[in-house]
């Protein structure tokens, strides 16, 4: 049980250096989410499952919804048929 903790805690520095050091948005987004997600485990395994339940509501759900949200209306995500179509236009005029 040790090893899962200290493998967990391994985890959690490496989510936080990542997503500091990504360089798309969408990719420090899960890297987030997925970082909440490892907190929530170790919420549990501290035996406070109401902070765990928080933590995967708020955190990797309510939060990341907001983000992605704000990445859509920033439009840092695009459609990927009209980025298709761009592809395609580009390559026709060239």
């Amino acid at each position: 049980m040790e090893l899962f903790r200290i493998i967990l805690l391994g985890f959690l520095v490496v989510c936080a250096i990542s997503v500091s050091l990504s360089k798309k948005l969408l990719n420090s987004i899960l890297i987030y989410m997925s970082y909440s997600l490892v907190v929530s485990v170790i919420w549990v395994l501290l035996e406070s499952p109401d902070l765990a339940i928080t933590e995967a509501a708020v955190g990797a759900g309510i939060t990341s919804v907001l983000f992605f949200v704000t990445l859509k209306k920033i439009h840092a995500i695009v459609n990927t048929e009209k980025e298709e179509g761009e592809k395609q236009d580009e390559q026709e005029n060239s």
